[in-house]
């Protein structure tokens, strides 16, 4: 990758997220009626720049977590071989579970059901996702998608779990969407069109 594509994914995931974080906060903001409290022109406008910088700054830290994925994984997969497959496997499920159960029932934060809406959500972008990635690429990019988008996401929105459920959702909306936007760019960015990027699916093939 070129520093011209690296621009290139840096500046979209950039509007991704301040677009995102834009539409989910004035969202939130008007179901919770908090609109009603603006005064003025510039009180909104403050609070769309507020949004759209918040959004810019998330999709900065979704970028750090993607290149942080590529280097695990390039080090995974030179020390683990084709067992790394299999561990994706096992941590995907694992932090699938801790985001929908594990985190109420050990440490009683947060509401069950939210955690459950919440990692049912993540699985169901995570497919869909991991779907595209597939057809545009090959069946053996489907696991480490998947391992990204769930194990990836939750971890980068840790910070918010235990702030509230409106930070959580705040938080995850753009975030999700940032990894998502950088994850099905990554083969095209590299130069491999039509087949997944070495990093993603040499454990795969191996």
């Amino acid at each position: 990758m070129n520093m011209k594509k690296w621009l290139h994914l840096f500046w979209t995931s950039i509007c991704v997220g301040g677009g995102l974080m834009l539409l989910t906060g004035l969202s939130i903001q008007l179901f919770q009626q908090e609109l009603s409290n603006m005064k003025g022109a510039g009180d909104i406008l403050i609070n769309v720049l507020q949004l759209i910088f918040s959004g810019f700054m998330i999709s900065v830290y979704a970028q750090m977590g993607f290149f942080a994925y590529l280097t695990l994984n390039y080090i995974a997969l030179g020390f683990f071989k084709k067992s790394w497959l299999y561990i994706q496997v096992i941590i995907t499920v694992f932090v699938l579970l801790d985001v929908m159960f594990l985190r109420t029932m050990l440490g009683g934060n947060g509401k069950l059901q939210t955690d459950i809406i919440l990692g049912l959500a993540l699985l169901a972008i995570a497919y869909i996702v991991a779907k595209f990635k597939v057809r545009a690429t090959n069946k053996a990019a489907l696991i480490p998608t998947m391992f990204f988008m769930i194990a990836g996401t939750a971890v980068e929105t840790l910070s918010a779990l235990n702030i509230s459920n409106v930070a959580t959702w705040f938080v995850f909306i753009p975030l999700v969407a940032c990894n998502a936007h950088q994850i099905l760019i990554l083969h095209r960015l590299v130069g491999q069109k039509g087949n997944a990027s070495t990093v993603e699916t040499a454990g795969a093939a191996s």
